[in-house]
């Protein structure tokens, strides 16, 4: 059945409603399954040995006396993963990751790792591990990784991007531009020209729950993972890939996941789970330690960010550039490439300029967090709009809608734009309660716009009819954010039943087709239109088998409000029939009813946002209180009103530790200081004030329902609106964050002595 992407403008009874979410009564009861929560029979405890040096090589690593230890079933080093990946770069650097080989690139880099019959064995027998390092000098900063005297990471990486190969390997991997018109001539007809430099500290994603996986390789050379991931499929082929095995003889479980924020997009730990139960012939279950969280898996890059904005006295941006360098840890990413697509997005520009820097330092490999690199981006960028809109006289909401992006617009990365919401959302905060609110002595407003592009995939879902008239419905997108809920709203809606009658599952790799990771925003987008299209094929057997039950044309059949309906006037004296009535008649009109779909969900519609924050500054010891927030955002269409606004909150509560608190301190030695939630502070609900959210729906064209990935957008406004209020409120520009109380008294002093 051809399906129709197309927005309907239909009017919805399901859609738009908040019903209770049906993960909760498990979660808060305990009785729902965490990666660490699943057991097997006989499964041994997984630990892993790891670098505590930055950068070293790895000379000689000796395990015979682990390997002798009363109760340790299995100890690998690199040589048990050899190199299979057939020279796929992205590939092999996940496998080193994984395992470090020639050399420890990080500290926290995996050298080995064991499996006992107990935690404490597994602990004794990693002591019993005698690794020789050469240890070499280290490079953990950006600015000083990109420099041409750093220590090499690697040297065989030239940088990309560039018209002529270097003669000499570089610590940046590659140089990526983007852009129109001829920012020269622009800037030439500015009046008013902001030019400044931004730092960014690196950052975690802060779930709650740590790695963890359960790996069962059995003596056929099938095997079994259960683990928290946000995309099980993608899991299924990495894990299957590095270990030599055909995709299909591994069976990848999605557990429930306790956060994951883009650092569950990558495999880490579960790799090694799988090879040392191949060793050792019995299941392994292997969880990260929080020390382990940090130190091992993916945090956000580092950034050092150049921007310069020239405008008209009218207020017209005239030229705008940018030049972003992002760290990546020790391997290549598209960190920088992202921050420079995203930078400029919310702008109509003639002549734009963005330049990104790929740059390998030696700190954990980088992931992604909410919005990947567009946080960044968005604080260098709305920083210097805020400062050119003081420059000019000009009001700080009033000048960005002078300059928004609309339908039409050519972006900055490319695209020209469809409907967006970055005008309405603009003119929704200008008119706000919040932004007419009195300040008192010490207190700061700022805003800030914010972009992301969402993405669609590849997507399947199965839908199946119950004979009492339930329905089950199976997807592949891990829901890391209510998508259960929402999904099964959709099938409601398309149905015509009531939501309490679906049930939404996420299937193992093993059950249905696959599915791209749930990242990008693309949960409830892609898979409600996977969900909507087997709905609408589960509708097309409805109909067949209600004109078989009444011996007339299928033609004659319409489906509404969850009823088969005979149309025309010479069928008067048939009822309708419900889906219930149907399905209960399925074993006698052609057996079970199923809807199926797989289909590649395109037209993802971009995301745009507007948030304001008022904080208070003690000017005595830089402590920063955000008193009332608010943000204003585009959904498309919110299928689940409740979860829609909850994932705002969710990414302005990031973003308010991330630009106030959240940072990885290393030490001249290389290693993080602190790798745990007591000294790594995110915030609590002391911290936050109540997040208020007004949703605005402007339909994607290319969705039936309209719907827009929210899931990310609403973490790239909040490091800008941030630094905006607290430079209003202390008078001094802030430009590197997090602006931690010694940041912000060093700003301070920093004014007074100029």
């Amino acid at each position: 059945m051809n399906f129709d992407p197309r927005f309907s403008g239909r009017q919805f009874a399901s859609v738009g409603t908040r019903p209770i979410r049906p993960d909760g009564v498990d979660k808060v009861t305990g009785r729902a399954r965490y990666g660490a929560d699943f057991n097997m029979a006989g499964q041994l405890v997984g630990r892993v040995l790891r670098s505590p040096h930055a950068h070293a090589v790895i000379k000689k690593i000796d395990t015979s006396k682990a390997e002798k230890l009363a109760g340790v079933k299995a100890v690998i080093t690199a040589k048990d993963l050899p190199d299979l990946t057939d020279g796929d770069a992205a590939m092999y650097d996940i496998l080193d990751n994984c395992m470090a080989r020639k050399k420890a690139l990080y500290d926290g880099h995996a050298v080995a790792a064991v499996a006992a019959i107990d935690a404490r064995i597994a602990r004794q027998a990693l002591k019993l591990i005698e690794v020789e390092y050469e240890v070499l000098p280290h490079v953990t900063d950006v600015d000083e990784a990109a420099h041409h005297h750093a220590p090499l990471i690697n040297d065989q990486v030239f940088t990309e991007g560039l018209e002529e190969k270097p003669a000499k390997p570089s610590n940046v991997t590659k140089r990526t531009q983007f852009g129109h018109g001829d920012v020269h001539a622009g800037f030439a007809k500015a009046d008013f020209i902001v030019e400044r430099s931004y730092k960014t500290e690196q950052t975690h994603q802060g779930y709650i729950e740590p790695h963890a996986c359960v790996a069962s390789v059995n003596p056929d050379g099938t095997a079994d993972l259960w683990v928290c991931t946000q995309g099980h499929f993608v899991y299924r082929q990495h894990c299957a890939q590095l270990l030599g095995m055909e995709a299909s003889k591994l069976r990848v479980t999605s557990s429930e996941i306790g956060g994951g924020f883009g650092g569950k997009t990558h495999v880490w730990a579960e790799p090694v789970a799988l090879a040392l139960s191949r060793k050792a012939g019995r299941p392994v279950k292997l969880v990260m330690t929080r020390d382990e969280v940090f130190r091992a898996s993916g945090p956000t890059s580092a950034t050092s960010i150049d921007v310069k904005i020239g405008a008209r006295k009218d207020g017209t941006i005239t030229a705008a550039e940018a030049t972003l360098r992002y760290s990546c840890g020790p391997y290549a990413g598209s960190w920088a490439e992202i921050g420079a697509m995203t930078a400029f997005a919310c702008y109509k520009l003639e002549n734009v300029k963005t330049v990104g820097y790929e740059v390998l330092v030696n700190r954990p490999k980088t992931a992604a967090y909410r919005a990947p690199s567009a946080p960044m981006a968005a604080f260098a960028v709305e920083s210097a709009v805020d400062e050119l809109a003081h420059e000019l006289g000009m009001d700080a909401v009033d000048f960005r809608i002078k300059n928004a992006a609309q339908e039409g617009t050519r972006a900055s990365y490319g695209p020209v734009y469809g409907p967006i919401g970055i005008g309405p959302t603009l003119e929704a905060v200008k008119h706000h309660p919040h932004m007419k609110a009195p300040l008192k002595a010490n207190q700061g407003r700022g805003m800030a716009c914010g972009f992301w592009f969402n993405f669609g995939g590849q997507t399947c879902t199965d839908l199946n009819i119950g004979m009492d008239g339930s329905v089950s419905l199976a997807v592949g997108t891990v829901d890391v954010g209510g998508s259960r809920a929402s999904l099964s709203l959709v099938a409601a809606e398309e149905l015509g039943i009531d939501y309490s009658h679906v049930k939404a599952i996420v299937a193992d790799t093993s059950s249905l087709g696959y599915n791209d990771m749930t990242d990008g925003s693309r949960g409830t987008f892609s898979s409600s239109m996977a969900t909507i299209s087997a709905a609408r094929n589960a509708i097309k057997i409805l109909r067949e088998r209600a004109a078989q039950m009444w011996d007339i044309p299928v033609e004659d059949v319409t489906w509404e409000k969850g009823h088969a309906v005979a149309k025309g006037e010479k069928y008067g004296n048939l009822s309708p029939l419900s889906l219930k009535d149907i399905a209960a008649k399925s074993g006698t009109t052609g057996g079970p009813i199923a809807g199926h779909s797989e289909l590649v969900a395109d037209g993802a519609g971009v995301s745009f946002a507007t948030h304001i924050c008022d904080v208070e500054v003690d000017p005595e010891t830089g402590s920063t209180r955000v008193i009332r927030y608010t943000v204003v955002q585009d959904a498309g269409k919110a299928v689940h009103p409740t979860y829609v606004e909850g994932q705002y909150q969710g990414g302005a509560a990031q973003g308010i530790g991330w630009a106030l608190n959240e940072e990885y301190i290393y030490g001249k030695d290389g290693r993080l200081q602190n790798a745990g939630f007591l000294d790594y502070r995110i915030p609590v609900c002391s911290d936050l004030p109540m997040i208020d959210t007004q949703i605005l729906e402007i339909p994607n064209p290319n969705h039936p329902y309209g719907v827009r990935g929210v899931g990310e957008t609403s973490i790239v406004p909040p490091l800008a609106a941030i630094a905006n209020a607290v430079s209003n409120a202390v008078g001094v520009r802030m430009t590197h964050i997090p602006m931690s109380p010694p940041r912000i008294l060093a700003a301070l002093d920093a004014e007074r002595e100029g």
